[in-house]
């Protein structure tokens, strides 16, 4: 029971912080995070790119606090480290990133430091664990987590789109698949969840309206990339390991229809485009909340099916992993076909 206040405690005291932080950081440093409009970005005014530095305030602060009061078990401490420093690695390539718009940082240099963050990870013990073989087993880990961690970055591209996705993957993992296993983890997913909620109304609001950024949205995709690998997710099917699948299903999606649109157009995969998904949605008349209710209702199915999944037989695992490639496969010929502006 004590632990269960405890989770509570987190989401609460995370969002609190996350939420209290953000003001204060538009009157001292706003001026200096500014995303201006462009042809891709049809906002209306240059917002401030300050979640990244309200989340992670959220997130470490929310962590040594519960830390400091409470007797975790030993050992279970080791790999939160490594998360969190991998985290911060992260957040300061993307506050760079953000301080350099609209030319950002190189690709290259991208790629390196997120391929740093993750070793850091895997130093401190958080990696895929499906194979004997370690040298394959990093190598997937290198893959998932540099994959999901730009995963959250594309899918940024719409008001509370990203945030959202995030705080349903933290949720997901958090009841699916953490209850029961390494305590820390718990914490981690609840302050994720905290910290989207504390977020989210800056992200619709008038007076302070604020965006994610680069160092807040791969901050969120990089932090859930690493919680998904921290468990076992199920006691009762050996097919639960593809749970995580599920749960960051929707970014997942997203980015894997705009790199195969991009590569059938001869164009390069790794620039902005207005190829997205909930991009082609308002296209055909929906506005930006009526897309991000049919994202919401979309990211909480998969969440219900990863659920299922940890609990059935290789049968019907089967079966439902062939249903869902098939209604993605569907989706992806239905969005294809919409006509964008070039």
């Amino acid at each position: 029971m004590q632990t269960t206040i405890l989770y509570f405690v987190t989401i609460l005291l995370a969002g609190l912080i996350t939420a209290a932080v953000l003001p204060l950081l538009h009157r001292m440093v706003g001026f200096l995070f500014l995303d201006t409009p462009t042809p891709l970005k049809k906002h209306a005014y240059s917002v401030p790119l300050l979640g990244g530095c309200a989340i992670l305030c959220g997130l470490a602060i929310s962590l040594i606090f519960i830390r400091l009061h409470t007797n975790f078990p030993t050992g279970t401490l080791h790999s939160l480290r490594g998360i969190l420093y991998g985290a911060t690695l992260i957040f300061l390539l993307g506050l760079v990133d953000d301080l350099r718009k609209p030319k950002g940082v190189g690709v290259a240099i991208k790629l390196a430091v997120q391929g740093l963050a993750t070793a850091c990870l895997i130093v401190y013990g958080v990696h895929i664990t499906l194979f004997d073989s370690p040298q394959l087993s990093y190598l997937l880990t290198f893959l998932w987590v540099i994959g999901i961690t730009n995963a959250f970055n594309l899918l940024d591209i719409s008001d509370g789109l990203c945030v959202s996705q995030a705080l349903i993957a933290a949720l997901g993992l958090w009841l699916i698949a953490l209850p029961s296993e390494q305590i820390y983890v718990n914490f981690c997913a609840c302050a994720i969840l905290g910290t989207c909620l504390g977020f989210w109304p800056y992200n619709h609001s008038t007076r302070f309206k604020t965006f994610l950024g680069d160092s807040g949205s791969t901050l969120l995709g990089f932090t859930l990339a690493a919680l998904a690998m921290a468990t076992r997710y199920s006691e009762h099917s050996n097919w639960g390991f593809l749970a995580p699948l599920l749960i960051l299903a929707v970014p997942i999606f997203d980015t894997t229809f705009v790199v195969f649109i991009r590569l059938l157009k001869h164009k390069n995969p790794l620039r902005g485009s207005n190829d997205h998904a909930a991009l082609r949605l308002k296209q055909i008349g929906f506005n930006t909340r009526q897309v991000l209710v049919i994202f919401l209702v979309i990211g909480f199915v998969f969440n219900v099916l990863a659920f299922i999944m940890t609990q059935v037989t290789a049968q019907w695992a089967l079966t439902l992993c062939g249903l869902v490639v098939l209604s993605m496969v569907m989706a992806a010929f239905y969005l294809a076909r919409i006509r964008m502006p070039q």
